[in-house]
C-alpha cells in the first residue's frame, strides 16, 4: 500500500472544511468515499471531488476499497462507529473526545487492537513543529526546572439554542469540546500524568453543560498545572511553561491555522531577554500524513488509544471534582 484510501462518516463541517481538503493535499492519502443520510451528501461529494457516496455508514464500512475512516460524528456516537469500523478492518481517525468516559475508550481501543487496526484521536495541533521545539527548549535547560504549566482555550458560543455542544446527552460542554486540548497539552509538554486536581465550573441551568471550567492540578512529577476552557468568553488559546530561569509561551497553540498565515509562534523569555520563533506548518496535512504513514508502515501512531484513555481519565476526574466540590486523586 502506497496511498491510504479514506472514507468519511458524515458531512460534518470540520470534515468538509479541514480534514477532507487536507487528505486531498496529502501525498499519502486520498478520499475514496463519503457516507451520510443527508440528501446533500452527493452535493458535498461533488464539491470536494469525492468519487463515491453512501447513504449509510454501514455501506461505506463494507466497501473493500476503503482502508481507513475519519469519524467527525457527535461525541456520544464515537464509540459505536469506531467499534464498527474496527470490526470491518478499517483504521480510524476519530475526532476528540474519543468517547465520553475512560472505560468506553479502553473498550474501543481493545477492539481496535483485536482487529489489528490503527486508532488515533484527532488532536491535530500536536503535529505542529512548534510543539517539538517547545520540548527541545525545555530539554536544553534554557528555562530551568519547570514549575508550572498554564493553558486556556475559549470562544464565545452564540448559537446555543441549536448547537450540539450544548446538549449534555451528546457529550456537550466546554471541558469535552476544548478543555481536552488543554489537558492533552499539559500531559504532553510535561511528560507526566495528573496525580490530583480540583475543578470548578459555571453550569448552564437549562442544558446542564459546563460553560466555563477552571482546573488546578498537581502532576506526578510535582509540576503544577492550571487550565481553563469556556464557551462564554472572548476567544483565546495558549499554553505557557514557566521554569526557574525563564518561560515559554505558545499564543496560538491549538488552532494556529486560524491566525494570520497559520504560522506557529513560540515566545521564549530567559536571561532577561525575549525572542520569538515562528514555524510554518499545515497541521491537518501533518495529522493525515502521520496516521497514513503509520498505516502504510504498519506501526503505531505517536498518540495511541491507550494515550486517549489517559486523557479521558483526567476529563472524568475534572467532572467528578466539579460535581463533588472536592479534590480528586487520580
Amino acid at each position: 500500500m502506497s496511498v491510504v484510501r479514506w472514507g468519511i462518516l458524515s458531512t460534518a463541517r470540520i470534515g468538509r472544511e479541514q480534514v477532507i481538503p487536507a487528505i486531498n493535499r496529502s501525498k499519502l492519502a486520498e478520499v475514496a468515499a463519503i457516507a451520510s443520510g443527508r440528501e446533500t451528501v452527493k452535493e458535498v461529494a461533488a464539491e470536494l471531488n469525492i468519487p463515491k457516496t453512501y447513504s449509510t455508514y454501514e455501506e461505506l464500512l463494507a466497501d473493500p476499497e476503503i482502508d481507513a475512516v475519519y469519524i467527525p460524528l457527535p461525541n456520544h456516537l464515537h464509540k459505536q462507529w469506531v467499534i464498527e469500523a474496527a470490526k470491518h478492518g478499517k483504521h480510524v481517525l476519530c475526532e476528540k473526545p474519543a468517547t465520553l468516559d475512560s472505560d468506553d475508550t479502553a473498550e474501543m481501543t481493545a477492539i481496535c487492537r483485536q482487529n489489528d487496526v490503527k486508532f488515533m484521536e484527532a488532536f491535530m495541533y500536536q503535529f505542529h513543529p512548534m510543539n517539538q521545539r517547545v520540548k527541545e527548549i525545555i530539554a536544553s535547560g534554557e528555562i530551568g526546572d519547570i514549575k508550572i504549566v498554564r493553558s486556556s482555550f475559549s470562544f464565545y458560543l452564540s448559537d446555543r439554542e441549536t448547537n450540539i455542544r450544548m446538549k449534555k446527552e451528546m457529550g456537550g460542554g466546554a471541558l469535552y469540546d476544548i478543555g481536552c486540548y488543554c489537558i492533552h497539552a499539559i500531559r504532553t509538554v510535561t511528560g507526566s500524568e495528573p496525580e490530583r486536581l480540583k475543578a470548578s465550573a459555571n453550569i448552564c441551568p437549562e442544558s446542564g453543560v459546563d460553560l466555563t471550567t477552571t482546573v488546578q492540578m498537581t502532576l506526578e512529577n510535582g509540576i503544577q498545572a492550571i487550565f481553563d476552557c469556556s464557551f462564554d468568553m472572548y476567544g483565546g488559546q495558549f499554553y505557557e511553561v514557566v521554569g526557574t530561569k525563564g518561560k515559554i509561551r505558545v499564543p496560538y497553540a491549538f488552532r494556529p491555522d486560524q491566525h494570520g498565515n497559520g504560522e506557529g509562534i513560540v515566545i521564549i523569555e530567559s536571561n532577561h531577554e525575549e525572542r520569538t520563533e515562528t514555524f510554518p506548518a499545515d497541521i491537518y496535512v501533518l495529522e493525515i500524513d502521520h496516521l497514513s504513514g503509520a498505516i502504510i508502515e504498519d506501526k503505531d501512531p505517536i498518540y495511541t488509544g491507550e494515550q486517549a484513555v489517559l486523557n479521558m481519565r483526567v476529563i472524568e476526574a475534572c467532572l467528578e471534582a466539579i460535581e463533588s466540590g472536592k479534590e480528586v486523586v487520580l
